[in-house]
């Protein structure tokens, strides 16, 4: 990295397990267990305009994704419904169902209100331009 190039923090947050306590959590009568929660995994990359997050979300659709900004903390959970075919009955189930939840801290050189974001093929591609303040500028020097 170059003098002039400097990456823009975001501080990566996993969440913590779902509390067994919490109302949500709790199973309705004659219903499967309560939801879990994954952390779907994550790739940030830096362009000279920002940044690009890609999230995997199998199974996730535009409809069960939920993305929040709230200060500085950016918030993606994604609800997963279970793919059993109707009157049927788990045999054996090798593949887990839940909720995908995962937190990020931006840092105040995001553009916050240019976020834009895209769901195709389960992957889910946040992104997050970087403020005019923090790009880099030649100043010219006047004599």
């Amino acid at each position: 990295m170059s003098v002039n190039d400097h990456a823009i923090p975001v501080a990566v947050d996993r969440p913590v397990p779902r509390d067994p306590s919490h109302p949500e959590a709790s199973a309705s009568e004659g219903s499967k267990p309560a939801a879990v929660y994954f952390t779907p995994p994550i790739d940030i990359h830096e362009g000279p305009d920002g940044l690009i997050l890609e999230a995997d979300l199998p199974g996730a659709t535009e409809n069960s994704v939920s993305i929040q900004l709230e200060d500085n903390v950016l918030s993606l959970h994604a609800r997963v419904a279970t793919p059993a075919p109707e009157g049927s009955r788990p045999l054996h189930e090798e593949y887990q169902i839940g909720d995908f939840h995962r937190s990020f801290i931006l840092s105040d050189e995001v553009e916050r209100g240019r976020i834009t974001a895209e769901l195709r093929n389960g992957v889910l591609r946040l992104i997050l331009p970087k403020a005019e303040r923090a790009k880099t500028r030649r100043i010219e020097i006047k004599s």
